[in-house]
Parts: structure tokens; C-alpha cells; sequence
């Protein structure tokens, strides 16, 4: 039986667990969470998938995981892979899990939001300006690290660069331009040439052209 994880396309944090999936070759499947219609505020969403009322949600027989770092681990558990290969590494593969959840995309997630899913009226230009500072920020960090880098832990990709990349990949504006930041537009690059890479709007249901 395969595994379900409940996405949607348009998630960033949702495209961290799918790419994870993807990419160590389980056998998985995506099950449509229709968030813009407000189906994680729903009764029986916060009742039979997610009490916190959020996706992803990895459902593996009676097992049932949320936040995409946990699905992270849960993959390397069932794989081995994108974990470190040393315990020095799995910790450092862990501060970057860490570091991206709460400086990178936690900003570029609020940020893309209110740029591109609110209604023109409800949208606030200084706080997306706030949010851009802080992602320029992060953006500098990531892009330091990256020199003479291939990946940001080790020689191989691990979680680090899954969850670091969550957001990178998508098209709408939210104040990154890849090409202002060449060792992380380089790091992108090979990303996405690993084998079985997929764009989010590719590899899960859902996207900005479904509604308009």
C-alpha cells in the first residue's frame, strides 16, 4: 500500500515532504487538500487529518505524521537517505531543517502569500516590505554557505537542501530573483537535475491556473 500525503501544489511546505517522497523513490501517492475553498478549517478535516488545520499530513497505514521536517525523517528512517552520513552531519542537516522552517520559509511563505493569494485590497505593502528585509537576509546565509558548495550538508542532498529549496522553485513574486543570488540559482540548478525531480506544480495537484 502505498503512502498518502495530503498537498496541495501550491504549498511550499507541502512540495518539501512530496519532493522527499519523490526523490527516495517510495511509493507514494498525493491526496488534494483544497485549501483555497477552506477545507483545512473544516470540521472534518481538523478531525480526521490534521488538528492544527495544516498540510502536509503523510498517512502511512495507521500511522499519521504533520510538518514536513517529521515527514523529512520519517523518510530517511524508511530509506536512509537525506539524512548526513555521519551523526555530525544528521545534526547539521538538522540545523538547516530548523533554520529554513523559522528564517526562510516561514517568510517566504507569508510573503508569496499575501503578494499573490490575497485579495488586492487586503494586501499590505509594508509588511510584505518587512518580510522581503528579512528574506534578503536569509537569502545572504543561504547564498554564503553555498560557495564552494554542491549541497548545504555534505556531498550529497539531504533534507537540508529539500526543505531550503521548498519555496525557491515556485513562479510567483514574493522578492527572490534567482539572479541576484548565484551560488543559490547554481544550487537550484542541481536540484533540479536530480533524477526524478518534478516542479511543485508537477508533482502535486493544485495550482494558481486551476482557479483562474
Amino acid at each position: 500500500m502505498s503512502v498518502k500525503l495530503h498537498c496541495f501544489g501550491e504549498s511550499g511546505n507541502s512540495y518539501k515532504a512530496a519532493l522527499a517522497l519523490q526523490l527516495s523513490g517510495m511509493d507514494w501517492a498525493p491526496v488534494h487538500v483544497d485549501f483555497f475553498n477552506g477545507e483545512t478549517r473544516s470540521p472534518a478535516y481538523l478531525r480526521d487529518v490534521n488538528a492544527m488545520g495544516e498540510a502536509p499530513v503523510l498517512v502511512d497505514g495507521n500511522l499519521r505524521l504533520t510538518q514536513s521536517g517529521v515527514i523529512q525523517s520519517y523518510v530517511t528512517e524508511r530509506t536512509g537517505r537525506f539524512g548526513g552520513e555521519t551523526p555530525d552531519e544528521a545534526r547539521e542537516v538538522l540545523r538547516w531543517v530548523l533554520w529554513d522552517n523559522h528564517k526562510l520559509s516561514s517568510q517566504a511563505g507569508a510573503c508569496r502569500f499575501m503578494m499573490n493569494f490575497l485579495p488586492p485590497g487586503k494586501r499590505q505593502p509594508a509588511v510584505t516590505g518587512w518580510l522581503q528585509g528579512r528574506l534578503a537576509a536569509a537569502y545572504a546565509v543561504l547564498d554564503r554557505h553555498l560557495a564552494g558548495r554542491d549541497w548545504i550538508v555534505g556531498d550529497a542532498i539531504t533534507n537540508a537542501d529539500l526543505s531550503c529549496c521548498g519555496y525557491l522553485f515556485y513562479p510567483e513574486p514574493f522578492g527572490f530573483d534567482r539572479g541576484e543570488w548565484p551560488n543559490i540559482d547554481t544550487w537550484l540548478g542541481r536540484i533540479a537535475a536530480v533524477p526524478g525531480w518534478k516542479h511543485p506544480y508537477d508533482l502535486m495537484p493544485g495550482s494558481p491556473a486551476d482557479r483562474a
